[in-house]
């Protein structure tokens, strides 16, 4: 199972094994990881599960699409390495991704 570590916005970081074909954000749900809001349920309809990609990372995440973009839009402190968790789904080149979760959501 690939680990993902989340690292909160205070430092705390959560460790935990994702399942090849969910996203980031159910994993974050499913872990009890705070700061993961999914409003949408992951219906790319918010900007409630917005994180940062580690850099080492974004290759392997992918670009987000334009519908992913424009909800970026409704999000704090955008910046390049920003995605939204629901639209990163696990596989298993992933395993070790890092990502952190800014201090507000949108």
């Amino acid at each position: 199972m690939p680990k993902i570590t989340y690292t909160s916005s205070d430092g705390k970081t959560y460790e935990v094994e994702g399942t090849a074909g969910q996203t980031v954000m159910e994993t974050a749900i499913k872990h009890d990881v705070p700061g993961i809001v999914a409003e949408c349920g992951g219906a790319c309809s918010c900007a409630t599960c917005h994180i940062y990609v580690d850099d080492a990372w974004r290759e392997a995440t992918g670009e987000p699409s334009q519908m992913e973009e424009d909800m970026l839009d409704f999000a704090y402190e955008v910046r390049p390495e920003s995605r939204l968790s629901c639209q990163i789904r696990i596989t298993d080149a992933l395993d070790g991704l890092q990502v952190r979760i800014p201090e507000h959501q949108g």
